[in-house]
């Protein structure tokens, strides 16, 4: 007979707690469920009243931006009082208040001068360096072939569930085409308008997950890489530096093996499988050659076994192809990450070239920086054109003036099936790109869809990966098949094999159409940090 479980304790609640006469009103626009869940936790916990309406009998209101109250409260105040709660959490004791007082209407809303444009704060952004999920792909001798289905074989190692292997809040200056039929769409450049900047208390913890992730990934070992990436974005917005594994154990992605290490880290400063990992010669080698773009777990194995031990032993290989060279040639530059002010002006020009080439093109930059990452190691630039039509042979001519701009310097990969109308007649282009007048390379990626299906691509492109995943084993519990193509209804396969996908997508225009026919609650791109 099963034992019985023993019920789990409440946590203890304190009336005299540091937050005690306080009546706190919550905006839960742009907040995380989890973070929002636990702020409350906090709140209650400590003495205070959370009230599910604004009012007079609220003293304090908080929230996740100027943005999320720029309606309520005076935006020149709010973008002050950012962060009282975490300082105060992380203090010990209620920090002083004087610059963030409010004075509330005693019937509720609309008490000024809706003049007023919301300004945003300056944030300091997280971060868990996501170089650890940024693209990677097979290659091979076939490079030009290499296609999006390529890069769809390489998703749970890399950084999209998908199709794409990526990795929102500084404004972007973005000004899509009109004609582009929903808000949703027309508005991307808002949707980019918010900085994503968790508290990131937990750094010791974070940093050592991260270099968990890339040891897993290296090692092809899908599954535990992608736990501790989920762990990682749970425990940055944690608004609380932990002290016990009991401060996060009801919280989601952090089962009893991750709690076990949170607390060997928050004891000892160290984890004891991340120091063997370190010691082994085999692990590390491996490790350091699949972070070389185009080498994956087999190959940077099959290098280790011919007996390379450093990067410089792989510069006298002759198997690498042509890409993966190129990718050691600039190892140290692709690892650079790209600062979030210089995404921005790097997507504004590619922007300007674009229309320059033909008026009404939408280019907008997806991964982390569409997410709102204070920085990127990468830039995934995601392409359509209203018509319908207009993108078609388009991506040629792009890169042929980029190229002559000295924007794009060396070629990864590139395919083009827009003209020709296959691979759902998207076109792909995999290089490096350098910051104007500079010699530093990154790699940049483009993706021109159909506008029909470019709702599809932008999610994709803009990831994460836990809301990729998500999405996608939600649309086969339906009876489809997502990828950054289309939603498909699925054919049956025979016997226990998996159904595979139908020929024609649904038609859904925009990203909150495929997310509400899921039936996914819909998330702002600065809200897919999962």
């Amino acid at each position: 007979m099963a034992p019985k479980r023993t019920k789990r304790k409440s946590p203890s609640l304190d009336p005299q707690g540091m937050f005690a006469g306080m009546t706190v009103f919550l905006i839960e626009d742009g907040v995380q469920s989890v973070r929002l869940q636990i702020w409350k936790q906090k709140l209650v916990q400590m003495g205070g009243k959370v009230e599910t309406q604004l009012s007079e009998k609220v003293s304090h209101v908080f929230a996740i931006s100027s943005d999320a109250l720029f309606h309520h409260v005076d935006g020149d105040r709010l973008a002050r009082f950012k962060g009282w709660l975490e300082e105060s959490l992380a203090a010990g004791e209620k920090v002083s208040e004087d610059f963030y007082i409010l004075k509330v209407d005693p019937e509720g809303f609309d008490i000024f001068d809706k003049s007023l444009k919301p300004k945003l704060a300056n944030r300091n952004s997280s971060s868990y360096d996501e170089h650890s999920h940024c693209k990677r792909m097979k290659s091979s001798h076939e490079e030009t072939k290499q296609t999006n289905e390529e890069k769809k074989g390489d998703i749970e190692t890399n950084s999209v569930s998908w199709a794409s292997n990526t990795e929102p809040h500084s404004p972007s200056s973005l000004t899509s085409s009109p004609e582009i039929s929903s808000t949703q769409d027309k508005d991307v450049g808002m949707q980019t308008s918010f900085q994503y900047s968790p508290p990131d208390l937990n750094k010791g913890i974070t940093e050592i997950f991260g270099k968990l992730v890339n040891i897993y990934r290296a090692l092809g070992d899908d599954r535990r890489s992608f736990s501790y990436y989920k762990a990682i974005a749970v425990v940055e917005k944690l608004p609380f530096k932990v002290e016990s594994a009991d401060q996060v154990k009801d919280l989601p992605g952090i089962g009893k093996s991750m709690q076990d290490h949170i607390q060997e880290i928050v004891t000892t400063g160290k984890l004891s499988k991340l120091q063997h990992f370190e010691t082994d010669e085999k692990v590390k080698t491996i490790t350091l050659f699949g972070e070389v773009w185009g080498i994956g777990p087999a190959t940077a194995l099959k290098l280790y076994e011919k007996g390379h031990r450093t990067l410089d032993d792989l510069k006298n290989e002759d198997s690498l192809t042509n890409a993966q060279v190129i990718g050691l040639k600039y190892f140290d530059d692709i690892k650079t990450r790209i600062p979030r002010h210089e995404a921005q002006e790097m997507e504004l020009v590619l922007q300007k070239v674009a229309e320059d080439i033909i008026p009404g093109m939408v280019v907008v930059c997806g991964g982390s920086y569409r997410r709102g990452k204070a920085s990127c190691g990468d830039l995934d630039i995601v392409i359509t054109h209203p018509d319908g039509k207009s993108h078609k042979g388009f991506l040629q001519n792009y890169v042929k003036r980029l190229k002559e701009m000295k924007l794009l310097r060396e070629d990864l990969i590139f395919s083009t099936h827009s003209e020709e109308g296959t691979d759902s007649g998207v076109d792909t282009y995999f290089g490096l790109c350098t910051y104007p007048g500079r010699e530093l390379r990154h790699r940049i990626d483009f993706k021109v869809y159909p506008r029909d299906i470019y709702a599809f691509g932008l999610i994709a492109w803009t990831g994460n990966d836990v809301l990729n995943r998500r999405l996608r084993l939600l649309a086969e519990s339906k009876g489809y098949r997502l990828d950054d193509t289309g939603l498909f209804p699925a054919t049956h396969g025979s016997g226990s094999k998996r159904g595979s996908r139908g020929t024609a997508s649904l038609k859904l225009e925009t990203e909150k159409e495929v997310f509400d026919f899921l039936g996914f609650p819909w998330l702002e791109p600065y809200e897919r940090n999962l």
